[in-house]
């Protein structure tokens, strides 16, 4: 779909220059230094020959067919340019340009319609205000961007176009390469998920990095990642995840969620690894691209130096991996070649006096032992250390093993040829251990991921007719939040199991229904604008005589009509009082890009004091669903502790997958709580205590 721009037979660069300090100049050069094969046409009505090319003044004027143009004009004559790359039918358009929706309201209307011509013509647009697109394997660096990177089995894509230029001249300076480089810009078109469905099936990319700052169509994003994850790791750093975590919103879950929450999910289910940094990033990718996958989780250390030894130890078991014991023949062969003072154990400890042949032999007899999976090479610079050697010993075990080896070449002045030789055999380095303990993780993080079966959505037999039927008739009332005896309506149409419960508009009323229920009951204050009840007294337990429930229902009319001043109060809502079973939260809160997000957690007041909650985007799978119960801290509590009972598992996964189908089906939900889900012991389910649900407002 994509591949016009990646493998073109011709480029034009339409604001072609000769001025050396014109960007123009910058990206024609760059597809000439960079030895492109095919044919090169600079757009320039005022030149008649740039960098010895032969220039036209339009691409229209171009007696051959073209199939990529670069267009680094001012952005008020980009349209013009865009649409004369249409009735050329050029296929594939990169606007370098800026001045479009990062500029201001003029602008995003430029954008707009910089879109429509393009869909008019069946263009596909790179841009608008980006870097460019680079393509080692076909010598094209369409950027201005500094030189070209080196080859290399790395896909990296960026919506910053500065970030990029960073990337770039990184990679120059050597120790990785890039098959692809796209700046994305201000995605009009192309997204992060065009290149994904793309990159996945090009051979030359083992690994596909991304920088995002927002993504667009969010479940179509874990949707094609998901698919993309199978074939070949996927990396992500998403940057500004904290603003929109802080916005004031009614919900326990929406408090609690936000942006950061909502990616971290996201990635989740799609199964793209994390990184919270630059420097992770790459130094997941480095090993990724260069290394076998790693198939377990034991890991080998060997070291010349006890110390980092330990601190590697310690990163390992940290990042959740296994330091195995080494077999006894693998232990014997190294007590009859090492020093009586080294270590056989692992960490393998080859002493501080180690050339570069003891570093070998040590390496091969750890590589062979069928208990470990990888292995993380430690040298630090001694006064006998043979660096440059040792890493040329390296570099011919990784050639032979099909094991990941992860070199640790500590220091700095003395190590860099040793660094160098590494990155011959394609062995990447990492100056401390617990990068690369975390590299490692990363690996297998997605081993785990790959193994993990995909389930898919398993729809369930619910009555969506009676709540279409009450949210009309709320929205149409002008009102956007549902009272309790609403709430009820929607649950029992969801299938959740309810205490009796019964409005009440008077004291008699309410100690009518308390007798019928018998005691002891609950008592709530009725009103669709008061969103926390407890917050105004609201809301009254174990009321054990009709005395309570009369006292009860005045004083929480009198602190409604206080509190909150104007809220159209109903009167009480009284409701059987549930024994026994432990409190849950389950909740969602639509964010902006990826819809909605359901949470889980501890009921009751702890859901907000101890803030922990797992998070997916619905709809989800039951495997999802599972995995987001046993995620939060306090698991073990609905495990069962000192005798008590487990909680009933499959209820609260029910209960979830109710909730995500819910959420899915009515879209005009914007927040939800059921807070507390009771769940009794295992095989006696669970029962939904409070929900409260609040609507989108009717437009216009």
């Amino acid at each position: 779909m994509l591949e016009t721009f990646f493998s073109p037979q011709s480029v034009a660069v339409v604001g072609a220059s000769r001025d050396v300090e014109k960007l123009g100049y910058a990206v024609l050069n760059n597809i000439k230094a960079s030895g492109f094969a095919g044919k090169i046409y600079p757009i320039n009505p005022k030149a008649d020959e740039i960098l010895d090319l032969k220039a036209y003044p339009s691409v229209l004027d171009v007696p051959d067919p073209i199939d990529l143009a670069v267009i680094v004009i001012p952005a008020r004559f980009v349209l013009a340019a865009v649409e004369e790359c249409g009735q050329k039918k050029i296929p594939a358009v990169v606007v370098i340009s800026a001045g479009f929706r990062e500029a201001g309201r003029e602008g995003l209307e430029q954008e707009l319609e910089l879109i429509q011509i393009a869909k008019k013509h069946n263009i596909r647009l790179i841009g608008p205000n980006c870097l460019g697109i680079i393509n080692t394997n076909v010598n094209l660096n369409a950027t201005f961007a500094a030189g070209m990177p080196p080859a290399g089995p790395i896909a990296f894509m960026s919506q910053s176009g500065a970030l990029g230029t960073a990337v770039l001249d990184m990679a120059m300076a050597g120790r990785i390469g890039f098959s692809k480089f796209v700046s994305l810009g201000n995605k009009a078109d192309v997204s992060e998920i065009d290149l994904m469905a793309a990159w996945g099936e090009d051979e030359n990319s083992r690994v596909i990095l991304m920088y995002v700052e927002g993504v667009p169509h969010g479940q179509r994003f874990i949707e094609t990642a998901k698919k993309i994850t199978r074939k070949k790791p996927v990396v992500a750093i998403k940057s500004g995840v904290t603003a929109s975590g802080s916005r004031a919103v009614s919900s326990h879950t929406g408090s609690l969620a936000g942006s950061e929450a909502a990616y971290k999910a996201a990635f989740n289910q799609a199964g793209i690894i994390r990184a919270t940094s630059m420097e992770a990033l790459f130094d997941y990718a480095r090993a990724f691209a260069y290394q076998p996958p790693l198939k377990g989780d034991r890991i080998a250390i060997v070291t010349n130096a006890g110390g980092p030894g330990i601190l590697a130890t310690d990163a390992l078991e940290r990042a959740g991996l296994q330091i195995p014991r080494l077999s006894r023949e693998t232990t014997e062969k190294l007590m009859a070649k090492l020093p009586g003072a080294a270590s056989a154990a692992n960490p393998v400890d080859v002493l501080g006096d180690a050339l570069a042949d003891r570093f070998e032999f040590a390496l091969q007899e750890v590589l062979n032992d069928p208990v470990v999976d990888g292995v993380i090479v430690i040298v630090t610079p001694q006064a006998m250390t043979e660096i440059e050697a040792t890493a040329h010993a390296v570099g011919r075990m990784s050639k032979q093993a099909n094991k990941p080896i992860l070199g640790c070449f500590m220091g700095e002045a003395r190590i860099n040829a040793g660094i160098d030789a590494l990155w011959e055999y394609g062995v990447p380095n990492y100056p401390y251990p617990e990068r690369a303990a975390d590299a490692l993780a990363a690996m297998s993080a997605y081993r785990k991921e790959q193994e993990r079966r995909i389930f898919g959505v398993v729809p369930i037999d619910v009555d969506k007719e009676p709540v279409r039927e009450l949210f009309d008739r709320v929205l149409s009332e002008g009102r956007v939040s549902i009272g309790d005896a609403e709430a009820w309506e929607v649950l029992k149409a969801y299938g959740f199991n309810v205490p009796r419960s019964r409005l009440a508009a008077t004291p008699e009323e309410a100690v009518d229904i308390a007798d019928e229920f018998g005691y002891p009951v609950v008592m709530k204050i009725a009103s669709p604008d008061i969103l926390h009840k407890t917050d105004v007294g609201g809301v009254k337990v174990n009321l054990r005589s009709p005395g309570d429930v009369r006292d009860a229902f005045d004083l929480m009319i009198y602190r409604a009509g206080r509190y909150v001043p104007g809220a159209r109060v109903w009167g009480c809502q009284v409701q059987e009082m549930v024994h026994g079973g432990r409190e849950v939260l389950l909740g969602m809160s639509r964010d902006p890009q990826f819809g909605p997000l359901v949470a889980f957690g501890l009921g009751g007041i702890y859901v907000e004091a101890l803030k922990d909650v797992s998070f997916r985007v619905a709809p989800f799978s039951p495997r999802e669903a599972d995995e987001m119960i046993r995620e939060i801290r306090a698991y073990r509590l609905l495990e069962g502790v000192r005798g008590e009972p487990p909680a009933d598992h499959m209820a609260m996964v029910d209960a979830l997958l109710r909730i995500s189908q819910l959420v899915s089906d009515f879209p005009e939900i914007v927040e939800l709580d059921i807070n507390p889900l009771m769940v009794f012991e295992e095989g006696r389910g669970a029962m939904a205590i409070d929900m409260r649900l609040v609507l989108a407002a009717k437009k216009g």
